[in-house]
């Protein structure tokens, strides 16, 4: 038997001193194959290949090495550094044994081999710790947690059985709501305020020396969202307007925790919907979702044809133990709406009569003078004998272009007196010879209800004398001592007015003027274009009687509208 020993036991030797370089590689996770340890402090590495490969129970042998060196480290446990069983310890680390380590393990079949990053450190100045190389936990904000200190298992033996000692922020805990329990630290009602960097420590005693071990230990407390109650965002027990007969949908959305899904029904009378009205108000399928970390659900009520009875009664949405109610109503008629229709209807109206009578008014007052006027009142005589006195200009110089006799003498009695009816006053042709200028024209003004004045470019230059004087006493006699309205006439543009006399200015600049663009060598003209309708305009209302209608020359009645 021994010498079947000795014999397995070269034959291992020498497949470790052969055949090491053809190991198959294992990895294991990364925070298993990165060590670190305080220096001056104990550590153990498990070789982990045993549990990996399954070979507990099989024959095999086991060898740690330093990488890069052919000597595996010694089993002798006086060594500071020595191999024990599958253990490789370190009594204790020094600053010079960071680095990595190999554990290499053979059978008759086989060879594997896994790989160790040690890495010894110092705490920070001033400090009990080194915040590059903690251990993290993650607690939640409850009545119980615990800090676990952690890779103590090698460590607790029959002579190690001294409690450890816990450090927040370097100073030793003491505070009832904390407990230390073997290796963990119990702590009372958790709260994101013991958030922070743990400390655990003890004494290991080892070949008759004791050993300082320390574990550094980063602690972050989650606050856990509360359980949400369950609530129905809608309906909030109010009503809503429906027309008799329309098809009203109603969903009821309910929030909550996601562990806490309720059913979902709608009712009348604690009945459900789909069993009450016979398929009329029907229930949909409950949807769930999950938005912000919560659940919201969905109900729909379908209600394909509002009835009478319908009306008042309480559709109520439950959802476990809350419930929430909607009511219909009929609508109420909006009679807001027909006031403000009420009330901007005439308004629209006056705004577009406004604006008609304002492009549109001559045409409107020559209309009602004619059909209107005669009907509604009768008129009373002023005692006036002519509608009007015509002043123009009589022509002194053979050189100037413009001749207002045709106009005056044949276009105004035409169509003035003709077709419309109007008596004028022109004078040359309407006084006793031999009678004084002046007598005529103050007797004529004031048997006149307008004054019609002619005005040609220039026309100071080519008058007479005379007409000058008949001009200013005329226009004296309208304008201050009887106030009859007066007509300028303008047989061509007149660019300057800034040698017409002061009064001509004055009513140009208040009453404005009309330009006749005709022509003279027309036969006939009609009182409907634009220029005499304007003439008309400003002329004394005429309301001949029902025969003087018939007796006016239809010939000269025409119809066109060509603007002259």
């Amino acid at each position: 038997m021994a010498a079947a020993v000795f014999t397995y036991s070269v034959i291992l030797v020498f497949l470790s001193s052969v055949k090491a370089e053809e190991c198959q590689v294992h990895d294991v996770l990364h925070s298993q194959n990165l060590i670190s340890v305080l220096v001056g402090e104990p550590l153990t590495i498990d070789c982990l290949l045993h549990k990996i490969l399954a070979l507990q129970h099989m024959n095999y042998s086991l060898t740690w090495y330093k990488s890069g060196k052919k000597m595996p480290v010694t089993q002798v446990k006086l060594s500071r550094i020595h191999q024990h069983e599958n253990l490789l310890w370190f009594m204790p680390a020094i600053l010079e044994d960071s680095g990595s380590y190999e554990c290499v393990m053979w059978n008759l079949t086989s060879c594997n081999k896994i790989y160790f990053s040690i890495t010894v450190f110092k705490n920070t100045a001033g400090l009990c710790f080194n915040g590059d190389f903690l251990y993290a936990q993650e607690i939640s904000a409850s009545s119980n947690e615990k800090i676990v200190c952690p890779h103590l298992d090698y460590f607790r033996d029959e002579k190690n059985t001294l409690p450890i000692h816990w450090y927040k922020e370097c100073n030793l805990i003491d505070n009832e709501r904390f407990l230390s329990w073997d290796d963990d630290l119990i702590i009372n009602s958790a709260n994101v305020n013991d958030s922070g960097n743990y400390s655990c420590k003890m004494t290991y005693t080892y070949m008759e020396k004791e050993y300082n071990i320390s574990r550094n230990i980063y602690v972050t407390v989650i606050e856990t969202p509360l359980r949400k109650k369950t609530e129905i965002l809608y309906p909030r027990n109010n009503t809503i307007e429906v027309e008799l007969g329309s098809n009203v949908i109603v969903d009821c959305n309910v929030s909550s925790s996601k562990d806490n899904s309720v059913g979902i029904s709608w009712r009348v009378n604690n009945t459900l919907v789909n069993f009450l009205f016979m398929g009329r108000v029907q229930e949909g399928n409950q949807e769930d979702s999950f938005p912000d970390g919560y659940l919201f659900s969905t109900v729909t009520l379908n209600i394909t044809e509002v009835k009478q009875e319908d009306y008042g009664r309480q559709f109520v949405c439950h959802a476990g133990e809350v419930a929430a109610y909607i009511a219909l109503r009929q609508p109420v008629r909006n009679f807001l709406g027909y006031l403000i229709g009420g009330l901007i209807a005439p308004v629209f109206v006056i705004i577009v009569a406004i604006l008609i009578y304002k492009y549109f008014k001559v045409d409107i007052v020559l209309w009602y003078r004619k059909s209107c006027r005669p009907f509604l009142s009768k008129e009373v005589s002023d005692g006036k004998i002519y509608d009007a006195y015509v002043l123009y200009p009589k022509i002194n110089k053979v050189d100037c272009i413009y001749t207002p006799d045709n106009f005056v003498l044949k276009l105004l009695p035409q169509v003035l007196e003709r077709q419309c009816g109007y008596n004028l006053f022109i004078l040359g042709r309407d006084d006793l010879p031999g009678k004084a200028v002046v007598n005529v024209v103050d007797e004529t003004i004031k048997q006149s209800r307008r004054l019609i004045i002619i005005l040609v470019p220039d026309s100071s230059s080519c008058s007479l004398l005379e007409d000058i004087f008949e001009q200013q006493l005329a226009v004296y006699n309208a304008l201050v001592r009887d106030g009859i309205k007066v007509i300028l006439i303008e047989l061509d543009k007149i660019k300057d007015y800034a040698n017409m006399p002061e009064s001509i200015k004055y009513i140009k600049q208040k009453h404005g003027a009309i330009r006749w663009k005709g022509d003279f060598t027309e036969k006939s003209h009609s009182a409907n274009t634009k220029f005499w309708k304007n003439v008309r305009y400003r002329m004394p209302p005429r309301c001949p009687t029902f025969s003087e209608l018939h007796l006016l020359p239809t010939a000269l009645n025409t119809f066109q509208t060509t603007e002259r």
